[in-house]
């Protein structure tokens, strides 16, 4: 079966020449001379590829693209200019085009158009992947209720196929790495590698060997030459988790190779081509992180063509339960358990909470619930005090009678979920407490044995 390829172009001479070169390779061609023709089309048969002019006489080729991503979800579009610049690539980007090319054309647009018919394959295959996403909480109800993580995947969806840098911003544990690899799986670049490193966990000292690689004899210790990520991630993904904790002067360096798209090695004298996507993430705010002097504007500004911001889970509580019920699935199928799912005030208890660990300790305690979990309901449940008692004696109780374990040196409820009363008061305190007043323990709510 033959790919259809239209093409929207008000030059009559130029559309001739693409389409004879164009049914020469094997694809069906359709023609249309400017917007009301290309308008007209909408009612036949959807095309596979559509090389669009970004100057009609009558529309411009951005709203046009727009429109045909609306009417053709999943035609790719490569966006034809002789007008190229910057902003107008970013723009058909965001807009969804496969890619912004200058005229005049040459043999390579033809490999585009290979490019672009493969990668509608693969959004095709993988289409069963967010499938799969939206409704991990069960066969009828899509996982994210909140408007603002409906975008989001929405935004994933459009941009992971297109070869550009994406900035992804949250909090810790609002499933930035997740996305992140999501868009990894989703691009054409998903048979390659996927590497990740975490800014704030290399030391200074070996940052950039382990960015850039490095030559023997580099440094104190260095035994023999040593590939770095960018090299490592040839033709896949590179993630840079925290990207505002790495040095300022490494930033510059990172910097150089993107505009490049070469890395030399620490004590190298020789560059070396590179070929991989960029996604970052940081759980600063950016403007904060500017101000500070922690990320440079020029990198934020290169790095960040596309930007997600991921919202706080206490700023999406409609997606609480849903997760809370994958979570509860996968782990109760790991576990070979066999459970029902949460009895009501089990499930307020988890609606109410405000997790300031987000996702990620939404999941842990998920993960716990189901090991202790004795019964096929997740239920609140007290713990025991440490001398075998259940809690009842009012000396144990505090003012308002709820019991209480010691976690460090503060008050933690018995309970399973946590109680958001108790949490929220506590939440307030952690925000205006330096870091060094907050230790790991007193961050995790005590859950019970179920």
């Amino acid at each position: 079966m033959k790919h259809k390829v239209l093409l929207v172009d008000d030059q009559e001479q130029l559309r001739s020449l693409l389409a004879e070169n164009l049914t020469q390779r094997g694809y069906e061609v359709l023609e249309a001379a400017n917007g009301v023709a290309l308008k007209a089309l909408f009612a036949g048969a959807q095309p596979d590829a559509v090389l669009l002019d970004l100057k009609l006489p009558d529309a411009d080729g951005l709203d046009l693209l727009s429109l045909i991503k609306r009417q053709w979800p999943e035609t790719e579009v490569i966006v034809l200019s002789g007008y190229g610049t910057l902003d107008a690539a970013v723009e058909a980007t965001k807009r969804g085009a496969f890619h912004f090319q200058t005229k005049p054309h040459n043999d390579g647009l033809y490999t585009l158009v290979e490019r672009a018919l493969e990668r509608k394959q693969q959004s095709q295959e993988n289409s069963k992947l967010i499938d799969a996403l939206k409704r991990m909480s069960g066969d009828s109800s899509p996982i994210f209720q909140c408007a603002a993580m409906k975008t989001v995947m929405r935004t994933v969806e459009r941009i992971a196929p297109a070869d550009v840098s994406v900035l992804i911003t949250g909090e810790s544990g609002t499933g930035k790495e997740v996305v992140a690899d999501l868009i990894h799986t989703l691009s054409p670049r998903n048979k390659g590698p996927f590497i990740k490193i975490n800014c704030a966990a290399l030391p200074r000292e070996l940052i950039e060997s382990e960015l850039f690689g490095s030559v023997k004899g580099a440094f104190t210790g260095s035994q023999g030459d040593r590939d770095g990520l960018f090299r490592q991630a040839e033709g896949g993904t590179l993630l840079l988790d925290e990207l505002s904790e790495m040095p300022i002067d490494t930033q510059s360096k990172l910097l150089r190779v993107l505009q490049e798209k070469e890395v030399r090695p620490v004590g190298g004298r020789v560059s070396y081509k590179t070929d991989c996507r960029i996604i970052a993430s940081t759980n600063r705010l950016v403007e904060e992180a500017l101000k500070e002097g922690k990320l440079r504007e020029d990198l934020f500004y290169r790095i960040s063509a596309i930007s997600i911001a991921l919202p706080p889970l206490r700023e999406r509580r409609e997606d609480i339960l849903a997760l809370a019920g994958a979570f509860l699935k996968r782990f109760a199928s790991q576990a070979d358990r066999t459970l029902e799912g949460f009895t009501p005030l089990a499930a307020e208890r988890l609606r109410k909470h405000d997790w300031p660990g987000n996702v990620r300790q939404l999941q842990n305690e998920v993960q716990r619930a189901v090991l202790m979990c004795e019964g096929k309901m997740v239920d609140l449940h007290r713990k025991p005090h440490p001398d075998g008692s259940d809690g009842t004696q009012q000396d144990r109780r505090n003012p308002q009678g709820n019991p209480r374990q010691q976690v460090g040196n503060r008050q933690a409820p018995r309970h399973w979920p946590p109680d958001p009363l108790q949490q929220n008061q506590s939440l307030r305190h952690r925000r205006v407490s330096s870091a060094s007043s907050s230790p790991l323990l007193a961050r995790r709510f005590a859950i019970c044995d179920l």
